[in-house]
């Protein structure tokens, strides 16, 4: 190497000295597969299934246990911890915990919980049938319906018209979750390509000031 390409080499590094490159991360495109489903209003809640069956609960921010809980969800999931772990498998098992005393209560008397994954609700295995739907139909949880998917509203490429005719079919026909209960919250938009959730409310929160009025 020559004196002179030394000395650029040098130069380069007294320039850049402290700054790390960073690139503009891949543009996604929008005209993707969406996942519209009903926006339910209870409260955020997950499910831990380890390898060896353990279950545990969680709500929106933190660890919960029967005797620290929230709205009942910790014990639920410990009184059918079994069921659950059958039904679910290993892994983290996000949802909605809804229904009586919780939010909008849907007119319900019980609690259920709805899975926000809907692909792997119904994901089959190897052998075309086995499911977390199909298992939970061998448990008392899933013929009483109290384990279950948010309701699907369309799946398919992006479309803003089939986000607002989701939005105008709950707003005439109500809640697909708990029929005959007329003020559902809204819908959710999950986009397969970027793996976001993004929520549309019927309350005209998303609306501009105008558009609200």
């Amino acid at each position: 190497m020559s004196l002179h390409e030394l000395a650029e080499r040098r130069d380069r590094r007294e320039l850049l000295d402290g700054f790390t490159f960073t690139p503009w991360p891949t543009t996604a495109r929008l005209f993707r597969t969406v996942v519209i489903t009903e926006k339910l209003d209870g409260t955020n809640a997950a499910i831990h299934v380890d390898e060896a069956g353990r279950v545990a609960a969680q709500s929106r921010n933190r660890l919960i246990t029967p005797s620290d809980d929230n709205f009942g969800f910790a014990g639920w999931v410990h009184d059918h911890a079994a069921d659950l772990a059958y039904i679910l498998g290993p892994g983290l098992h996000f949802g909605e915990w809804w229904g009586k005393g919780i939010q909008r209560g849907y007119g319900r008397e019980t609690r259920r919980f709805s899975l926000f994954n809907t692909d792997r609700w119904f994901k089959t295995g190897p052998d075309g049938l086995d499911s977390m739907s199909t298992r939970a139909g061998d448990t008392l949880l899933g013929i009483d319906g109290l384990i279950g998917a948010v309701p699907v509203l369309f799946q398919g490429e992006f479309s803003e018209a089939r986000i607002r005719h989701a939005l105008m079919s709950l707003e005439l026909h109500g809640s697909r979750a708990a029929p005959g209960f007329m003020t559902p919250e809204g819908v959710c938009v999950y986009h397969t390509q970027t793996k976001s959730v993004f929520k549309v409310t019927l309350d005209h929160q998303d609306a501009g000031k105008w558009e609200a009025a």
